[in-house]
């Protein structure tokens, strides 16, 4: 009887420089739970060259993202296409594997964005196939949400968990808009293959779960954080991670499914003092209608399906991280690292 869950955090780091170097000095690779996959979301405000400069914010960053088997990234806003690389290369100082997908350039001002997913290879592995843009032929959001697929490594891969990340930064003067688009989008990514409909959007989302109405009317859908401060000033709830129940279940104990079958999740989220358990259940899928909403936003089908589609980077820490030198490399498109 085999089992995964999910525990899904949005970030919100505080922290003085001299904590931080005493919480990273002499510390290895952390430890994560055998039977439970940690998916966190981070808005890294401005993420670019004068944060890579500063050695302890660096630091203090690589300590966050060493906790999770998954990190969304918003917000990546520099020139240079080395600020991802390099900061994986400071996550996996301490000897961790972690490897990283990042997407184009987007924003229709001056000032563009890239999304970005950072992985634990132990754990995590992803389809390079399924990595992409949300298409967005009617320009409803400023930045299309990234997405990616990606299967758990803590099973045999017959027995493991596959799931759709899909990363947003809504535009706060357009968000209920947006919302009402990311509603869509959620829907045309349960149905964009047959063969999968778990589907965690999470990211930036400039609003709470008050203003959540267009995701209520999807059934079964739930968000990760509620009653909880995620901005750094503690007054708002910008930052969610929004998915679908699974059927329910019986349940010996909170979070622990005692009836769960392979391709089944336990999922639970945790942050602070809050924490929100969903008992679950064995997959099932069922029937799409099909509607305007799924057309509008069905994802483009992946060129690749099946186990063997999934692949892990080499094994050389230094091959791993180097950039590409083709134009993927300047951010025009999604790069796979």
């Amino acid at each position: 009887m085999v089992f995964t869950r999910l525990i899904i955090v949005s970030c919100l780091l505080v922290a003085s420089a001299p904590v931080a170097r005493a919480q990273v000095a002499g510390i290895g690779p952390a430890p994560k739970p055998a039977g439970a996959i940690l998916v966190a979301s981070f808005n890294i405000q401005v993420f670019g060259e004068s944060k890579m400069a500063k050695q302890h914010v660096v630091e203090v960053l690589a300590r966050v993202v060493r906790q999770f088997d998954i990190v969304a990234i918003q917000e990546v806003r520099a020139k240079s296409d080395e600020i991802i690389p390099s900061f994986v290369r400071a996550v996996n100082a301490d000897g961790s594997r972690y490897h990283w997908v990042i997407g184009p350039r987007q924003g229709r001002t001056v000032s563009k964005e890239q999304y970005a997913f950072i992985y634990d290879t132990t754990r995590i592995e992803v389809d390079p196939a399924s990595v992409g843009v949300v298409p967005d032929p009617q320009n409803r959001l400023h930045r299309p949400p990234m997405h990616a697929r990606f299967r758990t490594r803590i099973t045999p891969a017959e027995m493991a968990f596959t799931f759709w990340l899909v990363d947003i930064h809504t535009d706060p003067d357009e968000v209920p808009q947006e919302l009402d688009a990311l509603a869509g989008v959620f829907q045309g990514m349960q149905a964009a293959r047959p063969d999968e409909d778990d589907v965690i959007l999470l990211g930036d989302l400039n609003a709470g779960p008050p203003e959540f109405k267009a995701f209520q009317r999807i059934p079964g859908v739930a968000w990760a954080i509620a009653g909880v401060t995620t901005n750094t000033r503690r007054t708002k709830t910008y930052d969610n991670l929004v998915f679908a129940r699974p059927p329910r279940a019986n349940t010996s104990a909170a979070g622990e499914c005692s009836t769960c079958r392979p391709r089944s999740a336990c999922r639970s989220s945790t942050r602070s003092r809050s924490r929100i358990t969903i008992p679950c259940g064995p997959r099932s899928i069922p029937p799409r209608s099909g509607g305007r909403a799924c057309h509008r936003w069905r994802a483009p089908p992946p060129r690749s399906s099946g186990n063997d589609s999934y692949s892990r980077p080499p094994p050389t820490p230094e091959n791993a991280f180097s950039m590409p030198t083709s134009t993927a490399a300047r951010g025009d498109r999604i790069v796979s690292a």
